[in-house]
């Protein structure tokens, strides 16, 4: 089967999914998806994707189902639950797992997989839905010999930032914890720089012009800034989800014996902006909070 008539299965089309979704169209693949919100799947069949109504269901149609949930539950329920993924799967077929879970949850499914002849992909991803959608985001891949061989041209499909971290089930997992850990200490620290800026009577914009090209620069402090000062409040990263990562993240540290005191000090900014009624809003709204002095 040519690249251009591979079958891809999406379950979750959310943010990134949806944008991995329209990506795979855009390049000639058939898709086929499945979302607990409707309004998820219709605009993925907009963009001439097909709608399964089970991930059982979706699976018989594809050799590789991609699982793009926001977390640990949600990946067992899609995988191994009633009408799960591993119900339509035939034997050889793969699984590429991009939520970010602790790597302790992505062993456990991964030698579930094996056990019934199925293939396994580690593979978080990392730059946003934008990103996602024109193919310039990166892929952090865990995957045994056979699975990368057989996925890489359609991975690198998906991203132009393609990074094989090894063969270990649970690495593509550990390394996107590290890349978010620092992403909440770049943002959380941004914001409390804005307040400074402030507080010393600096233009904002301005002072972002001198950070964007200087030691100072982070994208994701960089990114969210510019979006704050234009009043651009849209989700596309909720604060649930930085949150989530850096607990994880800040949990491996503490099973292997690490205290981390800055990042302790970044997740417990994004749990209180949680606990605050910020969950769904876009992790921006930390800058928000921080530059008020919250």
């Amino acid at each position: 089967m040519s690249m251009t008539q591979e079958t891809v299965g999406i379950v979750g089309v959310g943010n990134m999914g949806g944008a991995m979704a329209m990506r795979l169209r855009d390049l000639g693949h058939a898709v086929v998806v499945r979302d607990v919100r409707a309004v998820a799947e219709a605009a993925c069949v907009a963009a001439g994707a097909t709608v399964c109504p089970t991930p059982a269901a979706l699976a018989r149609h594809c050799a590789l189902v991609i699982v793009c949930v926001v977390d640990a539950a949600q990946t067992r329920e899609v995988l191994f639950g009633h009408d799960g993924v591993v119900q339509g799967l035939s034997a050889g077929g793969s699984v590429m797992l991009c939520p970010t879970i602790a790597p302790e949850d992505v062993a456990e499914a991964a030698a579930a997989l094996t056990a019934r002849g199925l293939q396994w992909l580690d593979a978080p991803m990392s730059g946003g839905p934008a990103r996602a959608r024109d193919g310039s985001m990166s892929l952090m891949v865990a995957a045994e010999d056979a699975a990368w061989a057989r996925w890489q041209p359609l991975l690198a499909q998906l991203a132009a930032r393609l990074f094989r971290v090894g063969a270990r089930p649970g690495d593509g997992a550990r390394t996107k914890l590290v890349n978010n850990l620092l992403a909440a200490i770049n943002l959380s620290g941004a914001a409390e720089v804005l307040r400074l800026a402030d507080a010393l009577g600096l233009d904002a914009a301005r002072t972002l012009d001198v950070i964007e090209q200087s030691s100072g620069q982070s994208w994701i402090g960089n990114e969210r800034a510019r979006r704050v000062l234009a009043g651009d409040a849209v989700p596309r990263a909720h604060m649930s989800l930085l949150a989530k990562d850096s607990a994880l993240a800040l949990a491996a540290a503490q099973a292997a014996g690490l205290v981390l005191p800055v990042a302790q000090e970044a997740a417990d900014a994004f749990a209180k902006a949680c606990r605050n009624g910020l969950a769904d809003a876009d992790d921006s709204a930390l800058w928000r909070g921080r530059a008020a002095g919250g």
